[in-house]
This record gives structure tokens, sequence and C-alpha cells, in this order.
């Protein structure tokens, strides 16, 4: 017979690992974790800056200024697009200056001249003929040697008339 059932609680006492509860009501005990609370889904971990392209800015200050004439338009425009009105100010002066035009051209190593192009594709093939020159003279060489030295191994045994014998 166990402690509990001396006490008629049956194992289910106060506090032990069966025990019952009301709804929402937590454990004493030495063994109750808190819970971890879920993470919020509005919040990221780490805020990342947005970037923006130069298309978008472009458009975004060729709509502000179709709406300069009507008041309260650029606002709902700023609102619903998540910007502040610094960023359209600063957007203006580097379209004025250009800076967006310059910042729409293609990053990277810039596409050669056509005439390059064709010249380095020139020079490539010029590159090839005279290598292929140089196996055909090294071949026809080769075929020099090969037909003198077979020149001398085929000549007619017999040609010297003074060792011929007639038999």
């Amino acid at each position: 017979m166990s402690l509990f059932d001396k006490h008629g609680t049956g194992g289910n006492g106060n506090g032990g690992p069966g025990a019952e509860r009301a709804v929402g009501e937590r454990s004493s005990g030495a063994g109750s974790r808190p819970r971890a609370e879920a993470p919020n889904p509005e919040l990221v971990e780490r805020a990342q800056r947005r970037r923006f392209t130069s298309a978008y800015k472009l458009a975004i200050v060729r709509e502000a200024d179709g709406l300069a004439d009507r008041p309260g338009e650029i606002g709902a425009l700023l609102r619903r697009e998540g910007l502040y009105s610094s960023n359209l100010t600063k957007w203006r002066r580097q379209r004025d200056e250009g800076a967006l035009e310059a910042l729409s051209r293609p990053r990277g190593p810039k596409p050669p001249h056509p005439l390059e192009r064709e010249n380095a594709q020139l020079k490539r093939r010029l590159a090839q003929a005279e290598a292929e020159l140089e196996k055909a003279r090294t071949v026809i060489e080769v075929q020099g040697c090969v037909s003198a030295l077979l020149g001398r191994l085929v000549e007619p045994r017999g040609a010297n008339t003074e060792t011929s014998t007639d038999r």
C-alpha cells in the first residue's frame, strides 16, 4: 500500500502529476515551466533597409508630378506606397541631376564596341589558321623525309649493271 493510498487520495492528490485543475489554473509545483509566448507575426526579427530601383523612383516622381495640381493626392500616394516626403524630395533632386538615369544602366562591364568584338574574332581565326598552316608544313616535311627514305629503300637492287649476272 502506498503513501497516497493511506490518505485516501488514490494517487490523485493535490499537486500530483494526475491532479485535476480548473480551466486556466496553473500548477505551482517545482516542475512547472512558464509557457513561452508565441512570436508576434507582425514583427521582423531583423529589420532590412528597403531598396528602391531607379525605375520605381522615376515612376513615383512622375506620378507625383502629375498630381501636383490636386491637393492631398501626393500625400495619398506617399501613404499608399509607404514613403516619406523626404524620399520624394531626394528622388526629384536625383532626377534633376541625372543620377536616376545613370542608375538605370546595367551594372558590370560595358559591352565591347562591335568593331572590337569583330577584331577579336578575326584575331582568333588568324591564330587558328596559323596553327593549321604550321601543322600542314610539319606534315609536308615529314612526308618529304618519308619519301626520301622510301626512295632509298625501294631502289631496284639490280640496277647496278656491273654486278648483274645473266642466268
